[in-house]
């Protein structure tokens, strides 16, 4: 084998097949996420050791949104539908959770009238004002009450669903734009 000819191919072959570096989840590192302590829709103390070892998608929302909250929460437990029959181990690990940003009319019986329309599995969680102030400010959620009445008013949020490890970090933003095949690829590709 003549060497003068072999090396210059090796180089060009390594060359043509560089090592694929693992991709970093998007929100890796950020300062997204924390302790949580609120009632869920049975009435029972959750706090976010619950979900230790869980992969947990974070939305937050109310009840009383007339359109984009209940859209949202549709195609995320749609997309959560899609991992649980593509991939059951991984979809038995992802916990879909609904925050209100509206506590003074989510309360648990609102919530579990909300959470029980969209997966079985989806936890709804309320509490004080400022504990959801608290938590909407760990997870950079922005809301405020709109005005009319106290039963008839609309409430002003961001838009974020946010996929956290089972160790409690931010993955990824994930989108609620487009079908939930979209959600639920994005999820496969950060959920391991």
């Amino acid at each position: 084998m003549n060497l003068r000819f072999s090396f210059p191919i090796l180089v060009a072959l390594a060359a043509c097949s560089p090592t694929k570096q693992a991709e970093r989840p998007p929100l890796e590192g950020a300062s997204i996420g924390g302790a949580f302590s609120l009632t869920d829709q049975n009435g029972r103390v959750t706090t976010d050791r619950d979900f230790a070892g869980k992969y947990r998608i974070m939305y937050f929302g109310y009840t009383f949104c007339p359109d984009i909250c209940p859209l949202d929460v549709q195609n995320i437990s749609a997309a959560v539908k899609i991992v649980e029959k593509e991939q059951p181990g991984l979809g038995a690990r992802i916990v879909p959770v609904f925050v209100t940003i509206d506590p003074a009319r989510d309360n648990p019986a609102a919530l579990r009238q909300f959470t029980a329309a969209f997966h079985p599995r989806l936890v709804g969680l309320t509490g004080s004002p400022d504990q959801i102030a608290r938590v909407a400010r760990e997870y950079g959620v922005y809301y405020a009450r709109g005005q009319g009445s106290a039963g008839g008013y609309l409430m002003d949020h961001s838009r974020a669903a946010y996929l956290m490890a089972p160790d409690g970090k931010p993955l990824a933003l994930l989108s609620q734009e487009g079908p939930p095949r979209k959600i639920a690829d994005e999820i496969e590709r950060w959920a391991k």
